[in-house]
C-alpha cells in the first residue's frame, strides 16, 4: 500500500487531468483532443495542433455542438484551444495555456463544410472598424450561438468585441448570463470561451469573479467610448510568462 501511495505522488500527471497555473501562465496534464468533427461542430486549423483541452472543455464543446445542432444553427467552427501540454504559444494568444480556453468563430459557415475546406476558411470580421459599427454579417444566428455558449454553468466568461456585447445586451435585455459576456478588443471575428477551474483542481488559478449585473450599463459604455484598444502597433513579441514549477520541463520554453 505504501508503495502505491509513493507512485501516486511521483506520477500525478499520468493519472488524472490537471489545469496548472493561470490562463496566461500555466500548462495542462493529461489533456484530451477534441475530435475533428462531431454533431454541430468542426475543428479548423488542425495543423496547428492546438485542439487539446481539459476534459471539461472537450465535453463542453461537444455539448454545445449538440445544442447548436438541435437549434438548427450551422455547425460551429472551433479554433484554438491549447497545445497538448499547454503553455504559451510560439505566436498568437497569451492565454489558452491550461486547456480551459477555446475560440469559436463568428463567421457564417456553409451548412455542411467539407473537411478539405476547413484549413482554408477565412475569418469574417463582424465589425466595420472605420465606422465602428457591426457589419451585416452579424445576424441572429451569431447572437444565438453566443447565447447558447454562455448559458452553461461551466463557463466563467466569454470575450467578445464591445460592439458585439452591446448587440447582445440589446437583444437579451436583463438575462442573467449576460454578465459572463465580457467586452474585449480583438474579438470581432470570433468569441473566446473561458471555463472556470474544475472542481478539485487545487493547482488551477481562477480569474477574479465577474462583477455583478449584466455589464450592459456604464462599464460597457466605457468600452464603446474608448476605442484606444482598436489601435494596434503590429505583431507582438511571443508571450513568455514565468510558469509554475510543475510546468517547468513539461512544456517547451
Amino acid at each position: 500500500m505504501v508503495k502505491w501511495c509513493w507512485l501516486l505522488l511521483l506520477l500525478p500527471g499520468a493519472l488524472w487531468a490537471q489545469a496548472i497555473g493561470g490562463y496566461s501562465a500555466g500548462c495542462q496534464m493529461n489533456a484530451q483532443a477534441l475530435p475533428g468533427s462531431g454533431p454541430g461542430f468542426y475543428v479548423i486549423r488542425s495543423e496547428r495542433q492546438r485542439y487539446y483541452g481539459q476534459p471539461q472543455m472537450i465535453h463542453y464543446l461537444q455539448d454545445l455542438g449538440l445544442r447548436v445542432s438541435q437549434a438548427g444553427l450551422p455547425p460551429m467552427l472551433v479554433g484554438d484551444i491549447a497545445m497538448q501540454r499547454g503553455g504559451p504559444f510560439a505566436y498568437g494568444h497569451r492565454s489558452h495555456q491550461t486547456g480551459l480556453d477555446a475560440d469559436i468563430w463568428l463567421r457564417s459557415p456553409p451548412d455542411n463544410p467539407l473537411p478539405r475546406q476547413l484549413e482554408t476558411i477565412a475569418a469574417v470580421d463582424m465589425v466595420d472598424h472605420r465606422h465602428y459599427v457591426l457589419t451585416a454579417d452579424f445576424q441572429d444566428k451569431q447572437r444565438q450561438l453566443i447565447a447558447l455558449a454562455a448559458q452553461d454553468h461551466r463557463v466563467d466568461r466569454i470575450f467578445v468585441h464591445p460592439l458585439i456585447k452591446q448587440a447582445m445586451c440589446r437583444s437579451y435585455g436583463e438575462s442573467p448570463w449576460l454578465r459572463k459576456i465580457r467586452p474585449w478588443f480583438g474579438h470581432s471575428s470570433h468569441f473566446h470561451v473561458r471555463l472556470s477551474c474544475p472542481r478539485g483542481q487545487a493547482h488551477c488559478q481562477p480569474q477574479a469573479p465577474v462583477p455583478a449585473g449584466t455589464g450592459c450599463g456604464a462599464e460597457l459604455a466605457g468600452w464603446i467610448n474608448d476605442r484606444a484598444g482598436e489601435i494596434t502597433a503590429g505583431p507582438r513579441a511571443p508571450w513568455r510568462p514565468v510558469l509554475p514549477k510543475a510546468c517547468v520541463g513539461w512544456v517547451k520554453p
